[in-house]
């Protein structure tokens, strides 16, 4: 890839990763279909691993599946595009530095959330927000190397 196309590229993934944040600032925080609009008097937290994930899985009849995908699936879709956009837009991405800024992003709005009493603070949704931009991590290292290949094999039938 050019230089230029590169520069292009990295452009693309600074603006979409802005949009992105908005995006999750918006949702996380302030989206009505979500409740999150809904301020608690209490402090609601969650600090034992897999206790909600567990709570979901046993009570799915219950709550529906809808609502257990929505959890579940949810924490780890939203994050997706973090993972993926964080390693377009960056020079040098790596599996280690998704997981690990993954986990810090998902931190920071846990314990926003806790704070501002708006949701609650769950090490499950860390996880499973940590899960989401791994896999986005993995979703964009796949895409590179076709890419990548679609280059070489573009680069090789120009030559003939």
């Amino acid at each position: 890839m050019s230089i230029k196309k590169e520069q292009i590229y990295r452009t693309l993934g600074k603006v979409l990763f802005l949009l992105y944040i908005i995006f999750l600032i918006y949702f996380l925080f302030l989206a009505e279909w979500y409740g999150r609009t809904e301020v608690t008097e209490e402090y609601r937290y969650n600090l034992e691993l897999f206790k909600e994930i567990n709570r979901f899985l046993t009570y799915r009849e219950q709550l529906g599946i809808f609502t257990v995908l929505a959890n579940l699936l949810g924490n780890i879709m939203i994050f997706v595009p973090y993972g993926f956009f964080i390693s377009m837009a960056g020079k040098a991405s790596g599996f280690f530095k998704t997981l690990f800024f993954s986990m810090l992003l998902s931190l920071g709005v846990e314990t926003v959330q806790l704070f501002t009493r708006v949701g609650s603070f769950d090490v499950d949704d860390i996880l499973l927000n940590t899960v989401g931009g791994v896999l986005g991590y993995i979703l964009f290292a796949v895409c590179s190397q076709i890419r990548r290949k679609h280059d070489v094999r573009k680069r090789k039938k120009s030559r003939r």
